[in-house]
């Protein structure tokens, strides 16, 4: 009873969340774009069965193995809305000048995605895997990482994996199951992405349930090829709804490659709460308190990345997408796909990642917000230290308009 009661108020949540609503049959492709209009051009790989739903494409049932779509989205012109928003058709068609519309939905058949790789990938040599989290539909799933591929700016040619959600906060043991349903899938995308000449790096990100699918194909790669393959240079895990007794035991199969993986956490994501109290009372992955010594000394140990986005606010009332919905969040993480850094770490200390992250101190902006953020990583690296006193001393000269820049208002 208590458990549903918790899902009664997360799913009360979502509602106010989501002010404009779910979007429903919204993939019914426009004859064209809009002036200034920005287009993705995404390879999409689904677990999913056909929907016979015009606009729908895909829903939450399992389909048998797995199927390619070329979906070209549009997102409105510069302007009509904010870096990490998503602004659904309200009816259809949908109006391309205000609102993220499909140009095209392909159906590729066995090679099909050959054509996509040679125009997308190559001329980049980068591709960006994205996996959605729990209570996601074909169609949010689709706009979401079209707004993310484009507002991160990263150079990277975008393939989404959707696993078959059933798009409820009521089907949460469902998803879980979908997620293992899909797993050889999704192992087998990225060791054909790894597998052609086209394609030199490969990043995977992966959203809350995401990331242990993620974490278990990539367990699964290494298990089957004695390591993990070389071109996947990062792992990212936005809060990740995973046991932290069963990432360590991923661990141990993905052995070496594990400083490739970089973690994004907040003590104040709602809805790992929720899913904590489902598991049982184990801690989520993505919601780890980096103050703990034995918490810190652990991801050190093992080279594992991890920021703290406890002090971020994003328009998402439970705290759980803040790594897409913060400008300032999914630009840092364009930026250092595009230099070729890991997400977090390489020359930069935790705590100055961070600090450009949540407020973009690279730009030399200060905010009280940033410099309360980058605290737990100050403890974890030491190296940040210094550049954690630095903030705070900057940031009673730049508070009113920092604090505008983070909360984006």
């Amino acid at each position: 009873m208590r458990s549903i009661r918790i899902l009664a108020l997360v799913a009360a949540a979502l509602a106010l969340a989501g002010c404009g609503g779910r979007p429903y049959a919204t993939l019914l492709p426009v004859s064209a774009s809009a002036p200034g209009a920005h287009t993705v051009d995404m390879l999409v790989a689904t677990t999913r069965a056909p929907s016979p739903v015009p606009g729908v494409v895909f829903s939450g049932d399992r389909g048998k193995g797995l199927s390619l779509e070329n979906i070209l989205v549009s997102i409105p012109p510069d302007g009509v809305r904010k870096p990490g928003a998503v602004i659904y058709p309200a009816r259809n068609p949908g109006n391309p000048a205000t609102e993220f519309v499909a140009l095209k939905v392909e159906p590729l058949k066995d090679g099909g995605a050959d054509a996509w790789y040679r125009r997308a990938a190559g001329p980049k040599k980068r591709v960006l895997i994205f996996v959605h989290g729990f209570n996601s539909t074909y169609e949010e799933a689709v706009f979401r990482f079209a707004q993310i591929s484009h507002d991160s700016g990263a150079d990277a040619a975008p393939i989404l994996f959707t696993w078959p959600s059933r798009g409820s906060v009521f089907g949460y043991l469902y998803d879980r199951e979908s997620a293992n349903y899909s797993r050889d899938s999704l192992e087998t995308m990225i060791a054909q992405a790894a597998a052609r000449p086209d394609v030199s790096e490969i990043t995977l990100m992966a959203h809350s349930m995401g990331s242990w699918l993620s974490m278990e194909a990539v367990r699964q790669l290494a298990i089957r090829r004695g390591a993990v393959p070389p071109k996947l240079k990062n792992i990212v895990l936005a809060s990740p709804d995973l046991d932290v007794d069963v990432f360590q035991e991923q661990l141990k199969a993905i052995g070496p490659a594990e400083n490739r993986i970089t973690i994004f956490t907040s003590q104040d994501d709602r809805a790992l709460l929720v899913s904590r109290r489902l598991a049982g009372g184990v801690q989520r992955l993505g919601s780890v308190d980096l103050t703990q010594p034995s918490v810190q000394a652990d991801f050190a140990k093992r080279g594992i990345n991890v920021v703290d986005l406890s002090g971020v606010r994003s328009g998402d009332g439970l705290n759980h997408t803040k790594f897409a919905e913060s400008p300032e969040v999914v630009k840092a993480i364009g930026r250092r796909l595009i230099a070729g850094d890991k997400v977090a770490g390489s020359n930069l200390g935790l705590a100055e990642t961070l600090g450009a992250t949540a407020i973009g101190t690279a730009q030399g902006v200060g905010s009280v917000i940033g410099a309360a953020a980058t605290a737990p990583a100050a403890i974890v690296d030491q190296r940040a230290r210094e550049s954690f006193r630095s903030q705070l001393g900057a940031a009673t000269d730049n508070i009113g308009g920092s604090l505008r820049t983070a909360t984006g208002r």
